[in-house]
């Protein structure tokens, strides 16, 4: 019995670093999810907040942070980080954070092309291993990175301290 294949994300989905002028949009991302308890919000007085850290972002030649655009709209992003580390013989390490996809469209590949991306940058950047956090709340998401081959291997903490 063949195999049938696995659905592609949507033609013309272009991954690219993000700008400022995406900066609203990234935003209203993070604003519209609901288990983030990251207290973000559209308010406009936030936005100065929002400014600074993409700057500092943006000057960081470690980070890098994407946007997922679809039919010229942003619909998703991710932030990918690279270090390196004692352990491991000065190993490189890169972080994979903030994923997000526009909920309205979920399903539909546009998460896994972008963690696709960040495995396939990081890989290139010779990297011993890919690390992201996902809230214990995230049930669908430890699903979805276990499909694309993550396995859940450390223990998180985390302590708020602002």
């Amino acid at each position: 019995m063949p195999l049938t294949p696995e659905p592609a994300p949507p033609a013309g989905l272009l991954i690219r670093e993000a700008r400022p002028g995406d900066l609203p949009t990234l935003v209203a991302l993070f604003a519209a999810d609901t288990l983030g308890g990251h207290g973000d919000t559209t308010a406009p007085d936030a936005l100065d907040h929002y400014r600074a850290a993409f700057a500092a972002i943006a000057e960081d030649p470690r980070a890098h942070l994407y946007a997922a655009e679809l039919e010229g709209r942003v619909v998703g992003t991710f932030q990918l980080v690279f270090v390196t580390s004692l352990p491991g013989q000065g190993a490189r390490r890169a972080f994979l954070e903030a994923v997000q996809v526009d909920g309205s469209l979920r399903g539909q590949r546009i998460g896994e092309a972008m963690v696709r991306f960040a495995m396939e940058k990081a890989a290139a950047e010779g990297v011993a291993a890919l690390t992201l956090t996902s809230s214990k709340l995230r049930s669908d998401a430890h699903r979805f990175y276990r499909r694309l081959g993550f396995a859940n291997s450390h223990e998180g903490f985390k302590i708020v301290l602002a």
